[in-house]
């Protein structure tokens, strides 16, 4: 099994839904881009961990940290391993210098956890190839901002005529068309929701 490393380009406030967050992994090899759809908790988590911020008290993931150094576990990897209707899947590889295992987690609760250890983040060709989002040529000259850091950012895109019309009632034609829009506006939570429309069509 081929693995493929990725790296965090951008995390993002949910333009539609209240509380959820697009954290966008990149391809580090290649132009792919893997957006993600994360709760608030774990977006300040890994927003966080990015800024090298202190918080007062342990978080959730900071305690797994203190407890797995306390037990001499050590993560060596991230891996989102599946996606199966819509739902990413990923295991956390552990060692205890004798011994690997893994665990099963959420990719957001996963790579909260990475980040505090400082290990990459991988992913497989069968996820890429279903969820991933290939800038086009097009956007070559938005090269500079796929650097971005982690922020917040607000698009109109939601309120153009056809982002008003459900997904499931537009042409594959129109959604490719808006693909491109939402990802030249860096509307990767929309982007997303298009091409999940447009996997299901395939």
């Amino acid at each position: 099994m081929k693995k493929i490393q990725l790296e965090i380009l951008g995390l993002s406030s949910s333009q539609s839904q209240t509380g959820s967050f697009a954290l966008v992994l990149g391809e580090r090899d290649g132009n792919r881009r893997l957006p993600i759809i994360i709760g608030m908790f774990e977006a300040q988590s890994i927003a966080i961990q990015i800024e090298k911020i202190n918080p007062n008290r342990p978080l959730t993931h900071d305690l797994f940290k203190t407890f797995a150094e306390q037990v001499n576990v050590n993560i060596t990897e991230i891996l989102i391993s599946d996606l199966k209707e819509g739902v990413f899947y990923s295991k956390i590889m552990c060692t205890d210098g004798e011994k690997d295992f893994e665990l099963d987690a959420r990719p957001s609760d996963a790579i909260a956890i990475g980040l505090r250890f400082g290990v990459p983040i991988y992913t497989v060709e069968s996820v890429l190839s279903e969820a991933g989002i290939i800038l086009s040529d097009l956007e070559d000259e938005d090269e500079e901002n796929d650097e971005m850091a982690v922020k917040s950012s607000a698009s109109s895109t939601s309120s153009s005529s056809s982002a008003k019309e459900p997904l499931n009632q537009t042409s594959i034609e129109e959604l490719n068309k808006m693909l491109n829009e939402a990802l030249e506006k860096e509307d990767y939570e929309r982007a997303a929701k298009i091409r999940d429309e447009l996997n299901k069509r395939n």
